[in-house]
């Protein structure tokens, strides 16, 4: 019971009397501090509630990148794989077989489309197996005596050339059946072989290599020349292994296969064009000075004693054997190419050439507009310790570069 005359005092948030304002005081403040909490909790749980959802998003853009990411890894990795494969198969590295199998599988073609009878097949294979047993080169591709012709040829010409010099006697090569496609590198080198063997000067480091080898003993004196320590770099691009490829060589390996025979030559690289409209004239004074250094007397026609050029560019090779001055001083390269079949090197055989075959052999300045041109160029011989040294060297080539 509260006495009438007591003070009383209700709580403004439930209706509780007190009779003591302390006590009141206590009672609301319980009320504040539960109230706090209650919506501290519930703005907690609404946090936490949006924070997860967001860190739920996340990850789940983060998955969705990580699987975009991965297919695109995977994308590439595929285009690579197929680019490599497709670079294989070009440059021969594919072990689609070599010499031997693409002859026999190209004959077999051809009579398959009664272009060759069975008698002729068997009796060409028998003789492509007996050449390639001894490792030499059946000679059913090569033309000689080109270069005589072309001397008689320029004695009589009186249009417009004014000298012309040549190189010593080269022997052409081109691509047969077995090497169709792949086989510039090894027709040049036998083009260059041809006339190193007809120059005496050259019997002592050739006295093992009398005949012109076959392509793949020629793949097999490479390998001989990467077993010595030339150019390892480039050995290590093959794999160290040529034989029974279909792969392609360029200048460094004949660089390597000259020098370990003792041949004396260098690597010149006109690495960009010198002339207007992506042309290379300084590939062609080069050439001049090459030929003409020794041989610059007054005749019209000099047959000098210098070995023919090799010649390599992206995806092809020739080889330089000689090269022309108009009367208005315009150069004019004389080029053999693999890719020229023999019957029409044949035509210029003729004494009595008027003079059009010679555009097989003519590249004048505005036809070389490659980006790059390397060349291969013999000059003597090399003792055994400048062989030594040059293999040394070799496993830091670098060509010389014409700036």
């Amino acid at each position: 019971d509260i006495q009438n005359d007591e003070q009383l005092y209700e709580c403004p948030m439930c209706s509780l009397t007190c009779t003591n304002i302390q006590i009141l005081q206590e009672h609301v403040d319980l009320h504040l501090e539960e109230h706090s909490f209650s919506e501290g909790t519930l703005l907690s749980l609404e946090c936490c509630s949006w924070v997860g959802g967001n860190i739920r998003d996340l990850e789940l853009a983060q998955w969705l990148q990580t699987e975009e990411d991965n297919r695109q890894r995977s994308e590439e990795e595929k285009r690579e794989r197929e680019e490599f494969k497709k670079l294989q198969r070009q440059y021969g590295l594919d072990n689609s077989g070599g010499y031997k199998q693409q002859f026999l599988k190209s004959m077999e073609k051809e009579v398959d489309r009664g272009k060759m009878q069975p008698f002729e097949y068997h009796k060409r294979k028998a003789d492509m197996m007996e050449c390639l047993a001894f490792g030499i080169d059946d000679g059913k591709t090569k033309t000689s005596g080109v270069i005589e012709a072309l001397c008689k040829y320029y004695e009589n010409e009186n249009k417009d050339v004014r000298h012309v010099w040549l190189s010593t006697g080269v022997d052409h090569f081109h691509s047969s059946l077995g090497d169709r496609g792949w086989g510039c590198g090894y027709r040049n080198f036998q083009m260059l072989l041809s006339s190193l063997l007809q120059n005496s000067s050259y019997n002592d480091c050739l006295r093992d290599t009398m005949l012109i080898p076959s392509i793949p003993k020629i793949q097999s004196m490479i390998e001989d020349a990467w077993r010595e320590g030339f150019d390892p770099h480039g050995a290590s691009h093959f794999n160290n292994r040529l034989h029974g490829s279909k792969a392609w060589i360029g200048a460094c390996e004949i660089y390597s296969l000259l020098t370990s025979l003792r041949i004396k030559c260098q690597i010149i690289d006109f690495h960009k064009p010198t002339g207007p409209m992506g042309t290379h004239p300084r590939l062609f004074e080069w050439v001049l000075r090459y030929y003409s250094t020794d041989n610059e007397g007054g005749a019209k026609v000099v047959c000098t004693s210098k070995p023919p050029i090799y010649l390599q560019h992206q995806g092809h090779s020739r080889t330089i054997v000689g090269i022309e001055e108009k009367k208005n001083k315009t150069l004019c390269l004389l080029l053999f190419d693999p890719g020229c079949p023999s019957q029409e090197m044949q035509k210029l055989l003729k004494q009595n050439s008027d003079g059009t075959s010679l555009r097989l052999l003519r590249k004048f300045v505005g036809s070389l507009k490659e980006k790059q041109y390397q060349i291969v160029a013999v000059d003597g011989v090399l003792s055994l310790e400048e062989k030594a040294a040059r293999c040394h060297a070799s496993r830091v080539l670098t060509s010389e570069k014409i700036p």
